[in-house]
């Protein structure tokens, strides 16, 4: 069984392919930003990987979201939202963790399956 692999790096894969399905590394944004933009961000990058892998957001099986802060919730909420396509909502959940560094404020995984 074939297992793809892009952008690797030493210790990790920003996406890994095997038997249609894509598993995305925790994605996040850039440190500073408040949590609006960081979440504008990390969904840009799970639609930047999930095409780059053959797929889109469409075909999102489940996300994992972990913020920094949960009262930030309903913010992440409104960009999260705003970018999910209608009717194709995955199974989700959200937890408060701490994440990296404290200038990322949130991170999320994404499991997909290939157009």
């Amino acid at each position: 069984m074939t297992i793809t692999r892009f952008e690797t790096g030493a210790r990790m894969s920003q996406a890994v392919v095997h038997n249609g399905v894509v598993y995305l590394a925790g994605q996040v944004g850039e440190p500073g930003a408040d949590v609006a933009t960081q979440t504008k961000q990390v969904l840009a990058s799970i639609d930047r990987l999930l095409a780059l892998a053959g797929s889109d957001k469409t075909r999102i099986l489940s996300a994992q979201i972990w913020m920094a802060d949960m009262t930030e919730f309903q913010k992440m909420n409104a960009v999260w939202d705003a970018w999910v396509a209608p009717g194709h909502a995955p199974a989700r959940a959200t937890g408060e963790s701490k994440l990296a560094g404290p200038e990322y404020l949130v991170e999320i995984i994404v499991t997909a399956v290939q157009a």
